[in-house]
């Protein structure tokens, strides 16, 4: 009798555990809003910064959400275009990110700042 009254004191704790602890399943929707938060925190650091670092990481951070709703649809749809295309755009997006860097520093030793607003050296 004992083991069968401990039998149901186990069953009892495991519906409630299981009744408390539901898990939501992360649907292609959720995916979707934080790639929309990163693009949307990517465009307010390039509209409003003045520092070249972080409108470069602003950049960065666009190019991620991009990432992330390709990866997603790509799961989404069950094949491999989304992936491949993201692998295409991180290296091009630490290309762009070695080729403005070198940028900034040379325009940083002749210059001396990396303020948006003051650099015209392009300019005719």
């Amino acid at each position: 009798m004992l083991t069968r009254a401990a039998n149901d004191d186990d069953r009892r704790r495991t519906t409630e555990f299981e009744r408390l602890n539901f898990m939501v399943p992360i649907t292609t929707f959720h995916y979707l809003v934080v790639a929309a938060a990163l693009f949307v925190l990517g465009v307010i650091g390039v509209l409003t910064r003045r520092n070249v670092v972080i409108v470069l990481m602003s950049i960065e951070l666009i190019l991620n959400a991009v990432n992330l709703n390709l990866v997603a649809f790509s799961r989404m749809w069950g094949n491999l275009h989304g992936q491949t295309f993201a692998v295409f755009i991180v290296v091009d997006a630490a290309a762009e990110a070695a080729v403005g860097l070198g940028i900034l520093i040379a325009f940083f030793r002749n210059k001396e700042t990396i303020n948006v607003d003051e650099i015209d050296l392009l300019k005719w």
